[in-house]
């Protein structure tokens, strides 16, 4: 089973950067990309330019959400919607942006596998592919985002123990830096905001992660791409850090 046995294909948070390059890239391929997302003129705009059937929708409305992947006979889910509110440290995130980081990193992608599994099941066939990150895997001075990356990982992993037999299959994409407004809707601090986006290095791009789960798809049904991690050539994680008392 490759790209071309699947039919129905359905992309969160695809208004902008990584998911709206995935909805593109995959549109192109015969599918039918459902679109969801927050942004009605980006969503209209995604839908006139691609084909997709676009849903303007807050994936945090647990109860709209999931009737909506009930009612589409969903063949790849492509849990990308993510956000990076208390991108900083956990200390100085608010109680309001640690809420919103959890339910739509992590509580509406839950919801999401568990709407569309069942139909899966029945049919023999699927792919649950979620938008992990290196801040999932790897150390990193925040502590919010990188927790919930981090259960996103475990979710892959876990999922793919719990799905042994089926015929579906589970791939996690671990982006490093990433050419996209991540640092716009995550910060507030306009200085803050130009600091971070100044890496300096040449980052990836949308459509290469896009190109990445195109990859995960196309491969032959016995194999499963359990994860794949991106980063720029000139990113890396690790290491080790001192700090003496007195330093402080």
């Amino acid at each position: 089973m490759t790209i071309n046995d699947y039919k129905n294909v359905v992309v969160t948070g695809a208004s902008s950067g990584i998911g709206e390059a995935i909805a593109r890239c995959l549109s192109q391929e015969d599918l039918n990309v459902h679109a969801i997302a927050r942004r009605t003129e980006r969503l209209e705009d995604l839908s006139s330019t691609s084909g997709c059937l676009v849903h303007t929708m807050d994936v945090c409305d647990s109860k709209a959400f999931t009737d909506l992947l009930e009612k589409i006979e969903v063949d790849v889910l492509i849990n990308n919607a993510g956000v990076g509110r208390g991108y900083g440290q956990l200390v100085e995130a608010s109680y309001e942006d640690i809420d919103t980081t959890i339910d739509t990193n992590v509580k509406a992608a839950v919801h999401a596998v568990r709407a569309v599994l069942p139909g899966m099941i029945e049919r023999k066939r699927g792919h649950v592919i979620n938008i992990g990150s290196m801040a999932g895997l790897y150390p990193l001075a925040s502590s919010l985002y990188g927790a919930t990356k981090g259960a996103m990982h475990v979710l892959s992993m876990d999922l793919r123990l719990e799905l042994q037999g089926t015929g579906i299959r589970v791939t996690e994409i671990c982006p490093g830096r990433v050419s996209t407004e991540f640092y716009d809707a995550a910060i507030d601090d306009p200085e803050l905001i130009k600091r971070k986006k100044d890496s300096g290095i040449k980052e990836v791009t949308s459509e290469e992660i896009a190109q990445a789960i195109i990859y995960s798809l196309n491969v032959p049904q016995h194999v499963n791409v359990n994860r794949i991690e991106l980063q720029p050539t000139e990113q890396t994680y690790g290491g080790m850090q001192f700090t003496s008392k007195e330093s402080k």
